[in-house]
């Protein structure tokens, strides 16, 4: 028999993983595939609000249970410590010593495989699927040139799976789950994540304190924007004492700016069309830009913050005519934080102690400047607020 072993966290499984199921049964002619949840995944710390091991492999059987030829396996459930591949394969291959075996995985484990435990062993047990989407992408000739090395290196038999599935991932399905804006999952799975109110979907979110606020924001982004954001919300903090709004609203509204920031174009639109959002048309032809409109509905409906925070947020990339404190405090903190770098950043930082208005009026000016100078659609709302504040600007002078 050709057996398959699809291994991962599957936290949680969604029609991305189901759809991959199917072209790999198809692909490699497969008699057999098994879908084996990790308890204790070796390589990552599972996120706030995950379910456990067992609750994860319920998941993975109502996912899967309509595809045949697909079988959900308990063995690593089963086995104490880390959830380790050669492992796995030792015991599979050692009750069924006639089959031939097929480890399944994307192209960022592939491409870690020489560091796993004991890749020789792996390689002697079963060939390499690897699963990938665009062979003309320059992940594709590393994965090209990583097979050829493992080849020689560990004798490895490496197969390459095409795939084109929901290009979505399990990270962006739990944002989604916590935003109140589920999308990519079996309704048999969605009504389990949400009847247990697992990742963060319990209604816990709302009115937390400012250091449980922080650690649940951070868990939402991708690591690189985390220092964006503490640098913004530790500014806007700061401003806000300068100016006179409140800090603590200031430091809320800083660390929630950006949430949505880290979901794609596709999933912006989810939560709008979710959120009954009604959106102009230079949003929908740039919808990279609506994680403001997003974040804010996000800070209102999710979080339960106040009116004023909710406004700030959704101003805080194009900026308004007419700004309230708030408003203004946070998003010249956006633009002039700590790790901000490009010419004219140290201009605001000076101008926003001396004058808010002229502050914001530089940064607009900047941010109007860059996008003619790239050829990109400018806000109307970016310009009527350029004006506004520039006419203010100059009456002052």
């Amino acid at each position: 028999m050709r057996i398959g072993v699809y291994g991962g966290s599957f936290n949680p499984p969604h029609t991305g993983h189901m759809l991959a199921a199917a072209e790999l049964i198809a692909a490699l002619q497969l008699d057999r595939l098994l879908v084996v949840p990790a308890a204790n995944p070796p390589h990552k710390t599972l996120p706030p609000g995950s379910p456990g091991p067992e609750q994860r492999l319920a998941l993975c059987e109502a996912a899967f249970a309509g595809l045949l030829h697909v079988e959900v396996c308990d063995l690593e459930i089963r086995r104490a410590g880390k959830s380790y591949t050669v492992d796995t394969l030792t015991a599979l291959t050692s009750e069924h010593p006639e089959d031939d075996f097929f480890l399944i995985m994307g192209t960022d484990m592939f491409l870690t495989f020489a560091s796993w435990r004991e890749p020789e062993r792996i390689a002697s047990m079963a060939a390499l699927a690897v699963m990938h989407r665009d062979t003309s992408d320059e992940t594709w000739t590393r994965v090209q040139a990583e097979a050829e090395c493992l080849r020689r290196t560990v004798g490895a038999r490496v197969i390459a799976v095409e795939n084109r599935c929901v290009q979505i991932s399990s990270t962006t399905v739990r944002r989604l789950l916590a935003f109140g804006a589920p999308d990519c999952l079996d309704p048999g799975v969605e009504e389990r994540i949400l009847a247990n109110g697992w990742y963060l979907t319990d209604g816990s979110l709302r009115g937390l304190p400012y250091e449980s606020l922080r650690d649940i924001c951070l868990s939402l982004h991708d690591e690189k924007r985390r220092p964006h954001v503490e640098g913004t919300a530790d500014t806007a903090a700061q401003l806000a004492m300068r100016w006179g709004a409140d800090p603590e609203t200031a430091r809320r509204a800083g660390i929630l700016h950006d949430i949505t920031k880290a979901i794609g174009p596709k999933e912006q639109l989810h939560i709008c069309e979710k959120y009954a959002m009604m959106l102009s048309r230079t949003q929908r032809e740039n919808p990279k830009l609506l994680h403001a409109k997003t974040g804010a509905v996000i800070a209102r409906f999710v979080f339960g913050e106040s009116e004023d925070l909710v406004n700030a947020i959704w101003w805080h990339t194009t900026g308004r005519a007419d700004m309230s404190v708030l408003e203004k405090i946070l998003y010249i903190a956006d633009y002039m934080e700590p790790n901000r770098r490009f010419p004219g950043v140290e201009a605001l930082r000076e101008a926003v102690w001396r004058n808010l208005d002229e502050a914001i009026y530089l940064g607009l000016m900047q941010s109007v400047e860059h996008l003619r100078e790239l050829g990109r659609t400018i806000d109307p709302d970016s310009l009527n607020a350029w004006n506004y504040y520039r006419e203010i600007t100059e009456r002052s002078q």
